[in-house]
């Protein structure tokens, strides 16, 4: 069943939106080489806390920690270990939050250190996808065409669309219908209607679109090895257009940062 969230609820979905947006903002803060994926999910998770919301992904299924954290050619759900954050690594943290019973998504790539052009070619495809994809968020568009314009943004670049993995609804749950592949033809699946909430997230890898589960049952990494970049905004469908309710990352999309010890 898909839901179409009344004003209310919206305003509680947002709420839960501004904690993963002051959260992803202040990894970008902190987040430097030599410091272990462990050490950045407890930031998280203390930070979260201090403003009396819920890291969402902390247990869920199982899951045992509080971001996502996901470095190089792993795509999504890496699961933060001891592991050092060194020069060159894209860190993808992907962050959950609930609040009152509703919830907020979104999910930043990092560069630590220096990167070549093509490795920032990649992060620049990727989030101009998530943006393309938000621009057919609109009333009366088909869901699809989000999917659409994704994958031709993608490819067109030379890039593979991972197509296992697939953005979301969401509001009272962390994972709602519909489902919102990253690919496909236009014009197909329901019809967006206002008050429909959407998890966009494109995962685009270097290489090809395969992806491989480790054996811990969580970390997906491109089968291929190649490096993996994902980005994600919690959107709201509105008769005028689409609201983007993690508006607030926009400063560090996409763009090489230097996070250095």
């Amino acid at each position: 069943m898909i839901h179409l969230r009344n004003e209310r609820e919206i305003e509680l979905i947002r709420q839960s939106c501004e904690i993963v947006v002051a959260t992803l903002t202040m990894v970008d803060e902190i987040i430097e080489e030599g410091m272990t994926t462990s050490e950045l999910d407890a930031e998280i998770e203390s930070f979260i806390r201090k403003h009396h919301a819920r890291p969402a992904f902390k247990g869920y299924q199982g899951f045992p920690a509080s971001a996502c954290i996901s470095v190089n050619d792993e795509v999504v759900h890496g699961i933060p270990n001891h592991r050092r954050i060194k020069a060159g690594d894209l860190v993808k943290v992907d962050v959950g939050v609930e609040k009152e019973g509703y919830y907020g998504d979104a999910a930043m790539t990092y560069v630590i250190g220096e990167i070549d052009e093509e490795t920032q070619r990649l992060l620049r495809i990727t989030h101009e996808a998530l943006m393309l994809g938000i621009e057919q968020a609109r009333y009366g568009n088909r869901l699809s065409d989000i999917s659409h314009a994704i994958q031709q943004h993608v490819e067109g670049a030379g890039y593979s669309v991972v197509r296992q993995l697939v953005g979301h609804g969401i509001g009272k749950k962390l994972h709602e219908d519909p489902q919102v592949p990253n690919y496909g033809k236009p014009g197909r699946g329901p019809r967006l209607r206002p008050g429909m909430v959407l998890a966009i997230e494109p995962m685009v890898n270097a290489g090809t679109y395969d992806v491989i589960t480790d054996e811990d049952g969580w970390t997906v990494r491109s089968a291929d090895g190649s490096l993996s970049a994902h980005f994600e905004h919690t959107v709201v469908i509105r008769k005028d257009g689409p609201e983007i309710l993690t508006e607030g990352l926009e400063q560090i999309y996409g763009e090489k940062r230097t996070h250095s010890r």
